[in-house]
């Protein structure tokens, strides 16, 4: 595991939604995104990259064009907040062979991205190798402040951890309209974050997987929104 220190200076949030886990302060993005101001570090998980060429390789046709799009949608946020530090939570491709097989445009940009920032892939279990060409510290799990960054949720009962792995979706009833959209799952101790990805689905938080993970009367599910995101209360949430 990598050790990180807390970099300075904090800056100011423009933002008003806010996670916090173990003490510290995090934005949900309506995106799908995590940012951790006073460290400057933005956090995506499971972008699966090159999902649709995988998809194609099995003879299953899915438009070529999810690596780009999402690549773009993270291009726009590092644009607008300027992290000092990435961190990919893993399965940021759909497999390790993928990551070697991106086309040239999409490798640039994804270079380009990396330029003058930290960047670090956490290995997940699609992509446990990653070739050197896709640049950045390759890393199985990364600790900064006291919180761990990994890529599936660990079984610990106090967490303090940020994963992804399992796309939670949350889906409530409002105003006679039952809705169903990515969140972010919380109880204060971790967080586990939406798939980032353009070609990714999701999983119930209600569903049994996650059962073990958080203390449920503090479950909080904050759903994604076109601008922002919602906090609903875990006792509020409907399964599928």
């Amino acid at each position: 595991m990598l050790r990180l220190n807390r970099l300075e200076p904090e800056i100011v949030s423009p933002f008003r939604a806010q996670i916090t886990v173990a003490g510290h302060k995090l934005k949900p993005l309506a995106s799908g995104a995590l940012y951790w101001e006073a460290e400057r570090t933005l956090l995506v998980a499971d972008l699966h990259l090159e999902k649709g060429a995988a998809f194609a390789a099995f003879g299953m046709l899915l438009p070529p064009y999810d690596t780009r799009t999402t690549l773009m949608r993270l291009a726009r946020i590092v644009a607008e907040l300027a992290p000092l530090r990435v961190v990919a939570l893993g399965d940021s491709f759909h497999t390790s062979q993928s990551a070697a097989r991106l086309v040239e445009d999409d490798l640039a940009l994804l270079l380009m991205l990396q330029a003058n920032r930290e960047w670090y892939w956490i290995r997940g279990n699609h992509d446990p190798e990653l070739p050197e060409c896709v640049g950045g510290t390759i890393c199985n799990s990364l600790s900064i402040c006291g919180i761990t960054l990994r890529h599936e949720p660990s079984g610990n009962a106090d967490g303090r951890e940020i994963s992804g792995h399992l796309h939670p979706v949350a889906r409530v009833a409002r105003r006679g309209e039952v809705i169903r959209r990515k969140c972010f799952a919380t109880d204060g101790n971790r967080i586990v974050m939406p798939a980032f990805g353009a070609y990714t689905g999701g999983l119930n938080v209600l569903d049994a997987a996650f059962g073990a993970l958080f203390l449920q009367p503090s479950l909080e599910a904050w759903m994604m929104g076109r601008a922002d995101v919602y906090p609903i209360q875990g006792r509020a949430l409907l399964p599928d």
